[in-house]
């Protein structure tokens, strides 16, 4: 049996945070993962560049539901301590679109920075091995390894992440944790994850697979304009993973091509300037002209722009501006960035992430209740979590 001061579940980006400052303060600390890394995701994310954090990054960019739980730790530790942290171990970066921040080369920079850092802060990182049992005992925590071997700690924190990505070795560890110490854990499910639709949509859309379009999506009060893919299975692209996770079964999502055109006006010059061309034609000069086939068939507009009435060209506007459509669910956690929910944070302290009602346990990163939008954001909640759990594990 070894005892620890810290015993960190997870050798993610939020628990080699925590890793990093708690053996910074003189704390003896383990890091144990069941993968056979550390840093899966960060070596996988943004195309294997990792999409490290955002310059934009603010307490709106989350969902939870409590939107004012992650303001603590964001503000405590915030994306320009990060990017402070990048240039220290001499990472090359740039700003890809709308503050979203990547390195120049690969993402196994950051890993290794990180990794390097818990070394050097005395931490222990133990891979391939994965908790079997973990429970109370006294005022710390004992946990059973696959290994046979065993650990007691004072503080135990759970940075295993959410359910995404299981092929990666993902799992509701977190989640079942939590409940075994009387936690509440809000409902779970994909989140920044493509969309897919019945078999007769589909049927629709197949002429569609691989086209592009910059669009804005708007479900449930919420809208994001960026680019949106056809799929052989439904649709995705930027847009649309950030609209899943707002979207739910049943719902529409309201799709407006190119944002800020006047698509009346668009055909009504078309009419004047262009009269014997058809509808899918003038779109065609807008729009990828499959795109714009479907569109135009959509439509209804029989004729060249000389026979369409200021009625007519309304609606066809109108349509382009507001294209309705509803999925029928998600790729699920397979191909889903994060998962949305997780560990009610009614139950956790904001400053310190640790559980208001068992002292010495601690939930950071995914498996908490606070998601972020695409774009480097769930990254940064990682290490504002992990670095403030740090601070007092």
């Amino acid at each position: 049996m070894t005892r620890y001061d810290v015993v960190i579940v997870g050798a993610g980006a939020a628990g080699m945070m925590c890793a990093i400052e708690a053996g910074r303060r003189g704390r003896s600390v383990c890091v144990i993962e069941h993968g056979k890394a550390p840093g899966e995701k960060i070596r996988i994310s943004g195309g294997g560049r990792c999409n490290f954090t955002n310059l934009h990054t603010g307490p709106g960019n989350f969902l939870s539901a409590n939107p004012h739980f992650a303001k603590s730790a964001l503000k405590r530790y915030t994306q320009q301590d990060f990017i402070g942290w990048v240039d220290r171990h001499g990472i090359a970066w740039h700003e890809k679109t709308l503050g979203q921040l990547f390195c120049d080369q690969s993402a196994r920079q950051i890993v290794d920075g990180l990794t390097g850092d818990m070394r050097d802060a005395g931490a222990t990182l133990r891979l391939g091995v994965s908790v079997t049992s973990h429970t109370r005992e006294g005022e710390g925590f004992r946990l059973d390894l696959s290994d046979g071997s065993t650990l007691t700690c004072q503080s135990l924190v759970i940075a295993s992440g959410g359910k995404s990505i299981p092929k990666m070795g993902a799992t509701g560890f977190g989640y079942d944790a939590a409940r075994q110490y009387g936690l509440a854990v809000t409902e779970t499910r994909p989140a920044l994850v493509p969309l897919t639709f019945d078999p007769d949509t589909l049927a629709r859309f197949k002429p569609l697979s691989g086209v592009a379009a910059d669009i804005s999506a708007r479900c449930n009060g919420t809208a994001f304009e960026e680019a949106m893919l056809f799929t052989h299975r439904g649709l995705s692209g930027p847009a649309i993973l950030q609209i899943s996770s707002f979207w739910r079964e049943g719902h529409d999502i309201v799709i407006r091509f190119l944002p800020g055109r006047d698509w009346f006006g668009t055909l009504r010059a078309a009419r004047t300037e262009t009269p014997r061309q058809a509808l899918q034609s003038v779109l065609a000069e807008h729009l990828p002209k499959r795109l714009a086939q479907l569109l135009a068939e959509e439509a209804g507009l029989r004729g060249n722009m000389a026979d369409q009435s200021d009625k007519k060209l309304q609606k066809a506007g109108a349509m382009l501006e507001s294209w309705t459509v509803r999925p029928t669910g998600s790729e699920g956690y397979r191909t889903a960035e994060v998962t949305l929910g997780g560990v009610d944070t009614n139950g956790l302290d904001s400053r310190t992430l640790q559980a208001r009602s068992v002292p010495g346990l601690y939930f950071i990163g995914e498996v908490v209740d606070v998601t972020g939008w695409l774009g480097g954001y769930n990254f940064q909640w990682a290490w504002s979590s992990g670095w403030s759990a740090g601070q007092v594990a």
